[in-house]
């Protein structure tokens, strides 16, 4: 008989509720950091936002779809299997343009720690959940603790990124205090 996708990942509720209610509320909290800072900084161009600012809202979604996707009542494991491919490999090809972005861009010259935070860690989470995805079938519980992990770790990521661009934002805005007179 075909397991049910519900009794092979019983047990994950709670996790998947935690990791996908953080991404969704961290996303809710990116937009208004956003608009609260917009004024406080001179311009950018899109090709930085592209390659730092947008990623993290990306990331977050991504925990929060794969929790969705985790969570939905399957009725079987090839629709999650095939959900989380199809989710992995749209990841994939994002941080690939995410590469393309932080190349391209002129606002900011990225070291060494963005291109793992912002590029490699990103591209080695969505090939997890497409590796996890595809073995779902075969080895239930081993896959289904990669994809955890993998989720997990985008919501990690996006959080350290979103951090890295605030920390990066407020300093560079810091004037100089005047000579005090005193």
């Amino acid at each position: 008989m075909i397991e049910t996708a519900h009794s092979a990942l019983a047990g994950w509720d709670n996790f998947y509720v935690i990791v996908g209610s953080s991404g969704a509320a961290l996303i809710g909290l990116q937009f208004v950091v956003i608009a609260l800072i917009k004024d406080t900084r001179t311009r950018t161009t899109s090709g930085t936002i592209s390659a730092f600012g947008t990623p993290t809202v990306v990331h977050l979604g991504g925990a929060l779809l794969v929790s969705a996707i985790m969570s939905a009542p399957w009725p079987s494991l090839l629709g999650v299997s095939i959900a989380l491919v199809v989710c992995g490999l749209i990841g994939l090809g994002f941080a690939a343009r995410v590469i393309v972005h932080a190349r391209r861009q002129v606002g900011y010259r990225p070291v060494m720690e963005d291109w793992l935070w912002y590029m490699a860690f990103p591209c080695c989470m969505y090939a997890a959940i497409v590796i996890g995805a595809l073995l779902l079938h075969s080895f239930v519980r081993s896959a289904s603790f990669v994809i955890a992990g993998a989720a997990l770790s985008l919501l990690l990521i996006a959080i350290h990124n979103a951090w890295d661009t605030v920390t990066y934002i407020v300093l560079g805005v810091v004037k100089p205090e005047a000579d005090d007179p005193d």
